[in-house]
């Protein structure tokens, strides 16, 4: 790095207690405030508000409960539970009422149709009424409470900028100057050309390939990305490695001029950012796809039974002993693992099982092996794998050492697809990319599902699935 730079690293970073760091390391309440980032205030105050009326008046109990449900969801999907910077109920006002009455309208429907009254219906209304002004005072006092806390420092977090030109150091001065966006300037991170002042008020933490640790040394919870002079794969890569995966990521949008149409927009001073959505890796709907992955698993085992009898006995008769066919693959986070599957050739020794990339054009399969192959039956056995926790349904597919490092090695990208566990099948496989075609597509295709991740697009690429193996789509 240039003379004029001050850089903090892991050996020559001073203590927390210096006087010239304290400023910028951690906040005190980041730490306590932490666990507070997986649970919404808003959330449980909208839906006792808009259920409080049946205090006094239950006789609309049911539709009122199904309106305040699809109330709360129209409020998520609408990002009016999404994290803030600048938090205002004015802002959001316009779109709570929007979606108060588009939920209402909803439920009157229902309740009109299956009730056919229209003194009920009107009574209802007047009900749903009460309740959305409960819902919008609530949202006020949650507001205020919020900037509050944020202004006396109660609730806080970390917060790195990457970069340093003139919009980075003026969100840090922001930063620095008003608590009310709720985030702790804990240093700049930077490429090795930028000019930082030598001083106290421009402090160059590392650079940016060093992202991760730095987010580690300073336990910085968000990371805003603003006119950082790199390229966008490096840039990429620091914010991709898993130590930064858990913080917030929030970008200042080069055109800031145009806005986007797309919610609620969002500010710190007069400058622009946007919350980048993160792939769900974890959480609720994490849980709930390994639920699913159990469940698959334990009822494919049993629905399969017979089939994978007959396969059994029939590799038994055309190759003799040796049914399963047991492979080192490589799991998530890089853990091996043993993969099983249906024998469909016997190799000649461990070397070729380990190194032969493809065996399609192999003469010495059988009828048998093909017609497993071909059908896609040979990979059944990979549900005792799912079932153990070695694998998922959906994910990109297992590969075996030799070739994750020669792959990692040629195609930086590839490793990245082992941020998530290995599957059955995966969007790589769906999408035509399988057999001998290019890596540098399978890892694109790979970490544009992990980083698009829902539970709708593995319900796509399951039926995706089904579609090629019963049109024989198999290798």
């Amino acid at each position: 790095m240039g003379e004029d730079m001050t850089r903090i690293d892991a050996s020559t970073r001073p203590s927390t207690a210096s006087t010239a760091v304290l400023p910028y390391v951690a906040s005190a309440a980041a730490g306590r405030t932490r666990a507070l980032r997986a649970y919404m205030l808003a959330m449980p105050v909208d839906l006792g508000a808009f259920l409080l009326p049946l205090v006094w008046d239950r006789h609309y109990w049911k539709g009122l409960i199904a309106a305040g449900v699809v109330t709360v969801v129209a409020f998520a999907m609408g990002g009016l539970y999404a994290g803030r910077r600048h938090v205002s109920f004015l802002d959001e006002l316009p779109s709570l009422c929007v979606r108060l009455l588009a939920a209402a309208a909803v439920v009157a429907i229902i309740a009109a149709a299956r009730h056919d009254s229209v003194p009920y219906v009107v009574g209802f209304l007047h009900q749903v009424a009460v309740s959305a002004a409960l819902v919008l005072a609530g949202r006020a006092l949650t507001r205020t409470a919020v900037v509050v806390a944020r202004r006396h420092r109660w609730v806080e977090h970390s917060a790195i900028i990457v970069g340093g030109g003139p919009v980075a150091v003026e969100l840090a001065r922001l930063l620095r100057r008003y608590p009310q966006y709720g985030l702790h300037f804990a240093g700049f991170v930077d490429v090795p050309s930028a000019d930082h002042a030598d001083d106290d008020g421009q402090p160059l933490l590392g650079r940016v390939d060093e992202l991760a640790e730095m987010i580690r040394l300073v336990h910085a919870e968000v990371v805003i990305v603003a006119d950082v002079t790199c390229p966008d794969e490096q840039l990429l890569r620091a914010v991709r490695q898993p130590g930064a995966a858990a913080c917030d990521l929030w970008v200042v949008p080069r055109l800031r001029e145009f806005h986007s149409q797309h919610g609620l927009p969002d500010h710190i001073g007069a400058i622009p950012v946007t919350r980048l959505r993160r792939p769900a890796l974890m959480g609720p709907q994490w849980m709930i796809k390994r639920a699913f992955d159990v469940t698959f698993a334990a009822v494919g085992l049993v629905l399969f039974s017979p089939v994978m009898a007959l396969c059994a006995l029939a590799i038994l008769v055309e190759g003799g002993p040796g049914v399963l066919f047991r492979q080192q693959r490589v799991g998530r986070y890089g853990e091996p693992f043993r993969l099983l599957k249906f024998r469909s050739l016997r190799p000649r020794d461990a070397d070729e099982a380990q190194t032969t990339w493809s065996i399609a054009g192999e003469a010495r399969i059988g009828p048998v092996g093909r017609l497993l192959r071909r059908t896609s039956l040979d990979e059944l056995p990979q549900l005792w794998n799912i079932l153990r926790g070695d694998m998922t349904v959906v994910g990109p597919r297992p590969e075996r050492p030799y070739f994750v490092d020669r792959f990692s090695a040629d195609y930086p990208d590839y490793a990245m697809r082992h941020r998530v566990p290995v599957g059955l099948t995966g969007l790589a496989q769906v999408s035509g990319l399988r057999g001998d075609t290019p890596i540098s597509d399978r890892a694109r295709f790979d970490n544009y599902y992990i980083e698009n991740w829902s539970l709708w697009l593995d319900v796509k690429v399951i039926v995706r699935t089904v579609s090629e193996v019963l049109h024989g789509g198999g290798r």
